[in-house]
């Protein structure tokens, strides 16, 4: 445990530090490039704040200052993703937001370029995994703000992929950073599934904190289980989808959507992932290897393991086979996907935040 924490830690330095845990709790921490616009990618980040959060329970008398860089973390993305991207100086927020509610209009993801196929706008998943990391963080802090702003996010941006088809409700994948056009209008394999659990969540944590009402998100939940039950709750295949997959299953294991995501999943993680990812790293299977998908596929299976046992090894045995690769210098043939490999191989080590539970447990390896 101790050697996957160092590892941990390391990996999270290479991403954020140097961050001085002496000097904290005061406002002067900036956190390092996470690869996208100014910096910040919304994905990467998310996985940033979480491995604070689990840092601050794996660290012990650290937790503090770790929390402290989530935070920071958190305010910091929320200034840069929820702001236009020109000028960076005094970019305006984004269509819908404002200073008492700045989520509002939504957060971009932080492409580095504005237009294209691979441009800047929104993703589904990516905002619900941030407002699962605001949710963590409010209840890791006692902090009810964080909640209420993932709350705020969650009502903003849910009409906005919302489209009838057929004359069924569907949603789509991706909109414009202004939530007016559709750019990608297939639905995300797990999309719905994703804001079912999440909003579920938050609606859990706002109960907790007795202030946003018993009813919240109801009428969103519901959209997102009618389009689940006319759906087909489905797997592509790819390493990340099985490990989201398995993550969102291990919240509910009984439900019949869970059985079904995780039995997909686990059919993958047997019959092909595990036997691929265990081969050694070549020239040539580089080419068609991404880190960070595996690594998403260990951190679903580390979640779920549930009588996994068996899994456990070779999970092991995929992040010991690309652990030299995160860790050395900047000679990696993908430089630009670096911040993401690392915030995900280290969420991989140690799920810790990602888990059910986590914050009323003891540690997690």
């Amino acid at each position: 445990m101790d050697s996957k924490l160092a590892l941990f830690e390391t990996a999270m330095h290479k991403v954020y530090g140097p961050y001085d845990l002496s000097a904290q709790p005061d406002s002067t921490w900036e956190p390092g490039n996470a690869g996208g616009h100014r910096g910040r990618y919304l994905w990467t980040d998310a996985f940033g704040v979480l491995n604070f959060i689990t840092l601050s329970r794996e660290k012990g008398s650290g937790g503090p200052a770790y929390l402290h860089l989530a935070r920071q973390l958190a305010n910091t993305v929320h200034e840069v993703l929820g702001r236009e991207r020109e000028p960076p100086e005094s970019a305006a927020r984004l269509p819908g937001a404002t200073d008492d509610a700045p989520l509002c209009g939504g957060l971009r993801i932080g492409k580095i370029d504005a237009g294209g196929p691979d441009g800047d706008g929104m993703y589904h998943h990516y905002l619900t995994l941030w407002m699962y990391a605001l949710d963590v963080l409010a209840r890791a802090t006692e902090e009810a703000r964080w909640n209420a702003l993932a709350v705020q996010l969650a009502k903003a941006i849910h009409p906005r992929f919302m489209v009838k088809r057929h004359g069924m409700e569907t949603m789509v994948w991706k909109i414009s950073t202004d939530m007016h056009h559709i750019l990608v209008g297939s639905k995300g394999h797990l999309d719905d599934v994703t804001g079912f659990v999440v909003y579920h969540m938050l609606r859990d944590t706002a109960r907790h904190f007795g202030t946003l009402g018993d009813s919240v998100l109801a009428s969103e939940i519901e959209q997102y289980a009618r389009i689940m039950e006319h759906g087909n709750i489905s797997l592509s295949g790819d390493p990340l989808d099985l490990g989201m997959g398995l993550w969102l299953a291990h919240f509910d294991r009984d439900a019949a959507w869970s059985r079904k995501l995780s039995s997909q999943a686990l059919e993958i993680a047997r019959g092909r992932f595990l036997v691929s990812a265990a081969k050694p790293l070549t020239a040539a299977s580089r080419l068609h290897r991404l880190a960070f998908r595996e690594f998403g596929a260990c951190l679903g299976i580390k979640c779920y393991e549930n009588g996994l046992e068996s899994l456990m090894d070779g999970v092991e045995t995929v992040l010991d086979i690309w652990k030299d690769k995160m860790l050395e210098g900047g000679d990696d043939e993908d430089e630009d996907l670096r911040p993401i490999n690392l915030a995900m191989y280290a969420a991989a080590l140690i799920p810790g935040a990602f888990r059910r539970d986590y914050l009323g447990g003891g540690t997690s390896s």
